[in-house]
C-alpha cells in the first residue's frame, strides 16, 4: 500500500433526536474534511455518486471547490454512474476540475451500483438499453468520454462561424493533457476488471464482488487485481496501472471509538446484490497493532497501491479526521505508506 484516502458515501438526512444533516451540510463538511486530509498529508478524498438518493449526486461542483481549497490531496469519485452521464459534458467538467487541481483528479466511473429507483437513467433521457441493468449504455457513454478526453475531434467546425470558423473536426474544450491516465473503472467482478485492463484505465475495486465460490473475499479480490494487470500487459499498454481497494477500517484508540466500533466483528459474507450472488468484505475494527497484523494478511490490501477507507460521514468532520489521523499514525506506516509533505494553503 503506497497511498490511502477516504471514500465517503455522503449520506444526509435525519440523524435522530430531532437532528438533521442537510445536503448543504454534507457538502460543506466534505470540503472541510478534504482540507483536513490535505493538512494530514493523506493521499486522497473520494466520493460515491448515487442518484435519486440522499447522497452525493453531482460531484463536479464539490470536487472543484475542494480542488480550489487544497494543494496536495488527490480528489476523485468511486464511482460515477456512466448510465446517467452525457459523456461530452462530463469530459468538459472533468477537464476543468483536473486543470483547477493541477492534475490531482482521480475520476472513477463505472456502470454504477444498484439504485433506489427502477432504471433511473431513463428518467435522465438515456433509453434504448438492451441490458436489464443498462451496462450497454454505460459502456457506450464511456467510449465516447474516453475519445473526448483524449482530444479526438468530435464535431465538425463551421467555416462560416463568426467565432473563428475553420475546417476539420473540433475537440471538446477545455482539454487537460494527462487526464486520460487518471481515469479509473470500478469493477465488480473479474470480467469487468479484465475489460478495464484491455481498455488501459486504472482499476477501483470495492468492498464487494459479484462473485461467490467460497473463496475468502481478500483472496478473490487479489485474483481480480492480478487478472486486471495481466490484461493490461497483454494489451501492450505502457507503464504500470494503479489499483485501489476499499475497506471499512476503524482503529480503536479511545473510549468513543470503542463505543461506536468495539462490537464490530463482521466477517466476509455471501449475499445477493442487484440480483447477483456476491461476496462482501468484512469490517476491520480493533486496536492499531491488531489492525496491522490483520491488514498485512489481507491479500488485496497488500496487492493494491491505494487503500480507500470508507468513513461514517454522518458522524462529522472532527470524528472522521480523528479516525484518519489514527490510521495514518498507527497503522498506515506499517503497511508501507509514507506521508506527503503538506503545503500550507
Amino acid at each position: 500500500m503506497q497511498r490511502f484516502g477516504t471514500l465517503s458515501f455522503g449520506h444526509y438526512g435525519p440523524l435522530g433526536g430531532g437532528r438533521e444533516l442537510t445536503a448543504g451540510d454534507s457538502m460543506r463538511q466534505a470540503i472541510d474534511l478534504a482540507q483536513g486530509m490535505d493538512d494530514l498529508g493523506a493521499v486522497g478524498v473520494y466520493f460515491r455518486v448515487h442518484h435519486f438518493a440522499r447522497q452525493q449526486a453531482s460531484p463536479m461542483p464539490l470536487l472543484a471547490a475542494i480542488a480550489a481549497t487544497t494543494k496536495n490531496v488527490e480528489i476523485g469519485t468511486g464511482v460515477i454512474d456512466m448510465r446517467y452521464e452525457n459523456p461530452l459534458y462530463l469530459a468538459e467538467e472533468a477537464a476543468a476540475v483536473d486543470l483547477i487541481s493541477d492534475g490531482r483528479l482521480a475520476l472513477g466511473v463505472s456502470r454504477g451500483s444498484p439504485e433506489t429507483v427502477v432504471r433511473g437513467y431513463e428518467a435522465f433521457g438515456y433509453t434504448g438499453s438492451q441490458d436489464p441493468r443498462g451496462a450497454d449504455i454505460a459502456r457506450q457513454h464511456f467510449d465516447t468520454f474516453l475519445r473526448a478526453i483524449e482530444g479526438e475531434g468530435l464535431a465538425e467546425r463551421d467555416p462560416n462561424s463568426p467565432f473563428g470558423g475553420g475546417s476539420g473536426m473540433q475537440r471538446i474544450e477545455p482539454h487537460s493533457p494527462g487526464l486520460r491516465s487518471r481515469i479509473w473503472w470500478g469493477a465488480g467482478n473479474t470480467d469487468s476488471a479484465e475489460w478495464a485492463g484491455r481498455m488501459g484505465v486504472n482499476l477501483m475495486s470495492s468492498t464487494l464482488l459479484t462473485q461467490a465460490d467460497g473463496t475468502p473475499f481478500d483472496i478473490l479480490q487479489g485474483q481480480q487485481l492480478d487478472a486486471f494487470r495481466a490484461a493490461w500487459r497483454e494489451a501492450g499498454h505502457p507503464g504500470e496501472p494503479r489499483t485501489s481497494v476499499s475497506r471499512s477500517i476503524f482503529p480503536i484508540t479511545t473510549a468513543e471509538d470503542e463505543l461506536y466500533f468495539g462490537g464490530s466483528n463482521e466477517q466476509d459474507g455471501i449475499g445477493y446484490i442487484d440480483g447477483m450472488r456476491s461476496t462482501f468484505g468484512k469490517t476491520y475494527a480493533a486496536a492499531p497493532d491488531v489492525l496491522v497484523e490483520q491488514l498485512l494478511q489481507d491479500a488485496a490490501v497488500q496487492s493494491a497501491d491505494t487503500l480507500m477507507l470508507t468513513i461514517p460521514s454522518q458522524l462529522g468532520v472532527e470524528f472522521n479526521l480523528r479516525i484518519v489521523e489514527s490510521f495514518a499514525k498507527y497503522v498506515a506506516p506499517a503497511l508501507g505508506w509514507q506521508p506527503q509533505t503538506a503545503t500550507a494553503r
